[in-house]
């Protein structure tokens, strides 16, 4: 049999494993319902399977849109546990959809990309009108990111959470989170091995090693910060006047540039015009980008805006300015550069989260070293983006290497490949399917 034809097989049958009709599911018993994220890169996937079924995916996180045109990172369908319920409370917001719970954060803004991605697949009268279907949900997304997350237009939106981030438990974040949002009592918490209550409400280390995700303290502390966000009832404007935590956090803003590209994209088939006030906070986020960049390195960092400093700690998130499209050649071949050098990125099995000489990588401890298919694929988008073809096509082949030696996990030890999180996780299968059509 063709490896390329096994493999295919093997993602496909995944994501029909995964499968809850107008959803799919990250991972089954991991992640039983439907992350933001996680469905646009799917639906990536899926369109080369099964176009309707690729709208339908997208079409379904419409569902949670929260009025104000938030777009949640969690919709819970069905089988809500108590815990969760009550975690998030995202009634507490007048903007929630009623009859239906979500969490209270966005994530990493995917959809305009995705719908752009599947429409690619259409003929031009279908695809003018899933844009036009699709199209104004994007536009009252992208609206409330501008005027609820950067209320002083700088063109740089902020992230209350980790997990608005996508890289949850990234250096950054944990810099943050330990900076700004560690209680004094969990510092005792932590010392008296207290913090083991928090497996009694953990999900993820009751299927996946506690060593390989954030320490019980840490999950702790970000619970915390969701209570705090819950109690100002995710009023982003309110609580951006004194935040616990507030990063421009440079992956989320890398994927914005590119949806607001992608957007631009999709109105010109169906005649529409950008609101003239999106449209500039677009060419500001363009020009902001440059302001997470350090002269001295030439790295790009996220930046804490409470002190307006940038947050000196690389991680994978250095690399996707390639993604957006909005650096100049000179700077991404210096990206380019610092992707191919051993110390940094150029592990084995390409692309680790964090550099290898990071004080913080540990090739198996979730955002902290492990290689993500995701993440290879944004990284793969950006090179050719600026002409990079030869070294994006040996970012594809060794993903797919990665995948076929050790299955569709959730990621991969960048040092020897071997898998590591969920097993039969879907982006890993969607992308590997637009990996090999595509």
């Amino acid at each position: 049999m063709n490896p390329d034809n096994d493999l295919l097989t093997k993602a496909q049958t995944v994501l029909s494993q995964n499968d809850r009709s107008l959803f799919t599911v990250p991972a089954s018993d991991l992640y039983p319902h439907q992350w933001l994220w996680d469905s646009c890169f799917i639906a990536i996937g899926l369109r080369h399977l099964d176009i309707e079924r690729a709208q339908t995916e997208l079409k379904s996180l419409l569902r949670g849109q929260w009025a104000n045109g938030m777009l949640p990172h969690i919709i819970f369908w069905e089988n809500v546990h108590r815990h969760e319920y009550y975690l998030w409370q995202s009634w507490l917001n007048p903007h929630a959809p009623s009859g239906l719970v979500t969490s209270g954060l966005t994530q990493p803004p995917m959809l305009a990309e995705a719908v752009l991605a599947v429409g690619q697949k259409l003929k031009l009268p279908d695809r003018r009108s899933w844009y036009r279907q699709m199209y104004p949900s994007l536009v009252k997304y992208h609206k409330w990111l501008y005027k609820e997350r950067d209320p002083s237009n700088t063109g740089l939106v902020a992230l209350l959470h980790p997990y608005e981030s996508g890289l949850d438990n990234s250096p950054p974040w944990i810099n943050q989170v330990r900076t700004y949002a560690w209680p004094v009592w969990l510092h005792l918490v932590d010392k008296l091995g207290l913090d083991n209550i928090a497996k009694l409400v953990r999900r993820d280390t009751r299927h996946i090693p506690a060593g390989r995700r954030m320490s019980n303290a840490e999950g702790i502390a970000y619970w915390n910060i969701i209570r705090r966000l819950r109690r100002q009832g995710y009023d982003s404007r309110s609580i951006l006047t004194q935040p616990k935590l507030a990063v421009a956090d440079l992956a989320f803003n890398c994927i914005l540039i590119r949806a607001n590209t992608c957007l631009a994209e999709i109105a010109k088939p169906i005649g529409e015009s950008l609101p003239e006030k999106l449209s500039e906070s677009n060419k500001l986020s363009h020009q902001a980008l440059a302001s997470l960049r350090d002269d001295k390195t030439g790295q790009f960092f996220s930046r804490d805006l409470r002190s307006g400093e940038l947050i000196y700690e690389p991680s994978i998130s250095s690399l996707l300015p390639l993604y957006s499209g909005a650096i100049t050649a000179e700077e991404a071949e210096q990206l380019v550069k610092m992707l191919k050098l051993r110390r940094k990125f150029g592990a084995n099995w390409p692309v680790p989260s964090v550099p290898i000489n990071s004080s913080y990588f540990d090739p198996l401890l979730y955002w902290q070293g492990p290689t993500w298919a995701n993440t290879n694929w944004l990284i793969i988008e950006g090179l050719r983006r600026y002409g990079y073809n030869d070294e994006a096509d040996s970012l594809k082949i060794k993903t797919l290497q990665m995948v076929e030696n050790s299955g569709l996990f959730e990621y991969f030890n960048p040092i020897d490949g071997r898998p590591a999180g969920a097993a039969n996780f879907s982006w890993t299968a969607a992308l590997t399917i637009d990996l090999l059509k595509y």
